[in-house]
């Protein structure tokens, strides 16, 4: 399992947002340059979530997904914490922003499925 990544400091949570973004933005170099302003919010959101997931993840990690709640006098029953639910929310909108900055690549550099041949199999059926 991966060390956990210190957030202890706002500065280091700060730094590690940037160093997220400079990754992304080596990944989507080639993006063309009339797409460029469009990614800018979208590179930014991504390494802010993908670095927020890291955080959700060391604390899910120690704390677990579950825990035991109750209200007022009511018998204590386990229940899915905040925190589990805020990542998987995150993780939903991370996805979403990849697949917006995936897609905004040129078709040429996006990376080639070799397949499993199931589809020429099909389409070779017909013919």
């Amino acid at each position: 399992m991966a060390k956990p990544i210190d957030f202890s400091s706002k500065d280091a949570k700060e730094e590690s947002i940037a160093r997220e973004l400079k990754r992304l933005r080596g990944l989507f170099q080639n993006i063309p340059a009339d797409k460029k302003n469009t990614t800018i919010g979208l590179l930014e959101q991504a390494a802010f979530m993908r670095v927020g997931l890291a955080e959700l993840n060391n604390d899910l990690n120690e704390n677990g997904y579950w825990e035991m709640f109750s209200q007022g006098d009511q018998t204590p029953y386990q229940r899915k914490r905040p925190a589990a639910e805020i990542y998987i929310q995150m993780q939903k909108s991370y996805l979403s922003v990849i697949k917006q900055l995936n897609d905004l690549l040129p078709k040429d550099t996006a990376p080639q499925s070799t397949g499993d041949g199931f589809d020429e199999f099909i389409t070779g059926r017909d013919e």
